[in-house]
C-alpha cells in the first residue's frame, strides 16, 4: 500500500513521443557526466605518461558505455516525469561516487581497494537502474522484455569484470602481473561492451525520436567541449597568478581554437546528420543512431581530453614567468595538442561517413597538415606553437566557408524553414489557450 501510495503520488512513468526533445531533468543528470570528464583529465594530467593515457582512454571508454545505455533509456522513457526522476537520482549519486573514485581506479593495487570496489558497485547501481526503468515500461510488450534478458548479461560479466579488477590484483605478489591482470581486465570489460553493442546489431531496439537522440549527443559533445576550457583555465594555473599578457593571448587562443572545432562539427555536419536520421527508419535508424553518435562520438570525445591536456601543458608554460616566452616548447604539451585535434577531427571524419556517406577533403587534408606540423612545432616557443595549431584550425573553417558555400546555403535553408514551420505549429496550438475560456482552457 505505501509503494502504491508513492508511486501515484509521483506519477506515472511516461513514453518518449516521436517529436520528444530533451528535457531540463536530464540536463541537470548531466551535470555528474561533466564532473567525471574533468575528474579523468584531471587525474590523467597529474602524470602525462602512456600508462596513465591508456587508463584515462579505458575509464573513458566505460563512462561513455555508462552515457551510451543512459540515452538508449531515454529513447524509451522520459526521465524527468512521473516517479523516474526518483530512481534517477539514485542513479546520479552512484555516478557521483564513480566519478570520485576514478582517480583510484589505477592506483597502487597494493594498497586499499576501496576506490575500485566503489567504482565496481556505482557502477552495477547505475546500470540496475537503467535495467528496472526499462524492464518497467517494457512490462506491455513481452517481446521487448525477452529482447532484454539477452542483453542483461553484459551487465552481470561487465560488472564482475569490475569488481575482479578491484579484488584480484591485490591477492598477486608480483607487482608487473598484477598491473598486467588489472589492465587485462578493464581492457576486456571495454571490449565486451562495445562488441557486444555490434554483435546485438540494430535487431529489437527503437529510436522513437530522432530530434530527442540527436539532441543529447549534441549537448554532451558542447558540454565536453566546454569542459576543456575549463580545465586548461583551471589547470593551468591561470586563476592562481596574476595575469600576464603571454597568458591573456594563449587563453584567447584556447576560446579561438576550440571554437574553429565546434564550427567544424556543428555549422554543417551535425544538422545535416540530425536530418539522416530523422529521414533514416526501422533498423537502418538505430544502426546510424549507435555507429554515428554512440561509437564515432567517442573518438571525438577522446580526442577533446587529449587536446584539453595538451593545451593545458602549453599553457602552463606561456603563464610560468621562469620560463622564457623565447624557449622552445618542452614535455608532451604539442603532441597531445596537436594529436588530440588529428583524434577529434577523425571522429567527426568517421561520424560524417557513416551518417552521410560523404567525406571532406578539406578535413583529410587538414589531418595531414597537423600531422606534419607535430615536428616543426615541439621546435617553437609555446605561444608560437599554440599560434600555429589555432592558425590551422581556423583556417579550416575559413576554406570551408568557401568551398561549401552553396551546400551550406541550402542546408541552414532548410534548417531554417523546417524550423520555422515547426515554430508556426507550437504557435497555432498554443493560440488555443487565448481563445478558449478560462475554465476550457487545457490544462
Amino acid at each position: 500500500m505505501v509503494g502504491k501510495r508513492w508511486h501515484e503520488r509521483l506519477g506515472p512513468a511516461v513514453s518518449v513521443a516521436p517529436g520528444a526533445r530533451v528535457e531540463r531533468f536530464e540536463l541537470f543528470f548531466d551535470l555528474v557526466f561533466v564532473f567525471s570528464f574533468f575528474i579523468i583529465t584531471r587525474a590523467t594530467a597529474v602524470s602525462i605518461t602512456g600508462a596513465n593515457l591508456l587508463h584515462g582512454l579505458l575509464v573513458l571508454a566505460v563512462l561513455w558505455w555508462v552515457w551510451v545505455v543512459h540515452t538508449v533509456v531515454a529513447t524509451r522513457i522520459r526521465l524527468g516525469v512521473g516517479f523516474v526522476p526518483a530512481l534517477m537520482v539514485v542513479a546520479m549519486a552512484a555516478l557521483f561516487c564513480f566519478a570520485l573514485s576514478l582517480p583510484q581506479a589505477f592506483s597502487d593495487p597494493r594498497q586499499a581497494a576501496t576506490g575500485p570496489l566503489v567504482i565496481a558497485v556505482s557502477y552495477l547501481v547505475i546500470r540496475s537502474t537503467h535495467l528496472l526503468l526499462y524492464w518497467h515500461v517494457a512490462r506491455e510488450k513481452p517481446g521487448e522484455r525477452r529482447l532484454l534478458l539477452r542483453y542483461s548479461p553484459e551487465l552481470l560479466i561487465s560488472t564482475v569484470l569490475l569488481l575482479s579488477a578491484a579484488l584480484v590484483p591485490p591477492l598477486i605478489s608480483d607487482m608487473g602481473r598484477a598491473l598486467f591482470v588489472r589492465d587485462g581486465l578493464w581492457l576486456l570489460t571495454v571490449v565486451l561492451q562495445y562488441s557486444g553493442g555490434l554483435v546485438a546489431g540494430a535487431w529489437g531496439w527503437v529510436v522513437t525520436s530522432a530530434e530527442h537522440w540527436t539532441e543529447r549527443y549534441d549537448l554532451i559533445l558542447i558540454i565536453a567541449l566546454g569542459e576543456s576550457i575549463i580545465s586548461v583555465g583551471v589547470g593551468g594555473n591561470l586563476l592562481g597568478q596574476p595575469v600576464t599578457w603571454p597568458a591573456v593571448a594563449a587563453a584567447v587562443l584556447g576560446i579561438f581554437f576550440t571554437a574553429a572545432l565546434w564550427w567544424a562539427h556543428f555549422d554543417v555536419i551535425a544538422p545535416a546528420a540530425r536530418i539522416a536520421q530523422h529521414a533514416a527508419q526501422g533498423r537502418a535508424r538505430v544502426a546510424m543512431a549507435r555507429d554515428a553518435y554512440a561509437y564515432c562520438q567517442l573518438v571525438m570525445i577522446a580526442g577533446i581530453i587529449l587536446f584539453a591536456l595538451g593545451a593545458e601543458e602549453i599553457v602552463r608554460q606561456v603563464a610560468d614567468r621562469s620560463i622564457s616566452l623565447a624557449e622552445r616548447t618542452h614535455g608532451p604539451g604539442v603532441p597531445m595538442l596537436f594529436g588530440g585535434v588529428i583524434c577529434y577531427l577523425g571522429g567527426d571524419m568517421l561520424f560524417q561517413l557513416r551518417a552521410l556517406g560523404t567525406l571532406s577533403w578539406t578535413r583529410v587534408g587538414t589531418v595531414l597538415v597537423l600531422a606534419a606540423a607535430i615536428a616543426p612545432a615541439m621546435h617553437l616557443p609555446a605561444l608560437l606553437a599554440f599560434t600555429l595549431l589555432t592558425t590551422i584550425c581556423i583556417g579550416l573553417v575559413a576554406v570551408e566557408l568557401v568551398v561549401m558555400a552553396d551546400a551550406r546555403r541550402a542546408l541552414l535553408g532548410a534548417v531554417f524553414e523546417e524550423r520555422t514551420t515547426y515554430e508556426k505549429h507550437e504557435a497555432g496550438w498554443r493560440a488555443r489557450w487565448h481563445e478558449a475560456a478560462p475554465d476550457e482552457r487545457p490544462p
